[in-house]
């Protein structure tokens, strides 16, 4: 069984996922708009990973007899100047995603919950993945800045990006 104050925490986080999702869609929206096809997929790709980190926590709420209880998705910003402010955004909040998943980890430590420790695992080292990940697209994009050949190749790289949806050991 969960105590409340790690069911109040997990819950926040699952707000905080489907938050994440909801920003990815709009990042993909405004790249598809502006014509970067690649970019749009691999925000979209972004989207349902997010999707499917928050369904995973839901899951695991559920399963410790727990309770979820979703909360309204704040609004998120809809459009960036450029590729770079793009994922300059991304790192920026993949960064706070990490700091969140942390203070869960402080959470389950506080309330002796070694089962949630040992669930948040994996999200620890998705965390270490997902930053850089974007870090490494962020400096290829800087790297090209004004070089639209360059852009172009990039956009086609991360179009090429498929989707993989979590394990059930996750």
């Amino acid at each position: 069984m969960l105590s409340s104050k790690m069911q109040n925490a997990l819950n926040a986080h699952i707000n905080a996922e489907l938050w994440s999702a909801y920003l990815y869609l709009s990042m993909s929206l405004d790249a598809s708009a502006k014509g970067y096809k690649g970019l749009a997929n691999w925000f979209m790709i972004q989207f349902r990973e997010e999707q499917d980190h928050a369904q995973l926590f839901m899951d695991y709420v559920l399963a410790r007899g727990g309770q979820v209880a979703l909360a309204p998705i704040a609004e998120v910003p809809t459009q960036w100047e450029s590729p770079v402010a793009m994922f300059r955004d991304t790192l920026a909040h993949e960064q706070k995603v990490t700091e969140l998943i942390n203070g869960l980890c402080r959470t389950a430590d506080e309330e002796k919950d070694y089962a949630t420790a040992n669930k948040l695992v994996w999200f620890v080292n998705e965390q270490v993945e997902e930053e850089d990940n974007v870090r490494s697209i962020l400096d290829q994009i800087k790297m090209v800045e004004g070089n639209n050949m360059g852009l172009y190749m990039i956009d086609k790289e991360l179009g090429a990006r498929v989707y993989s949806a979590p394990t059930a050991a996750q």
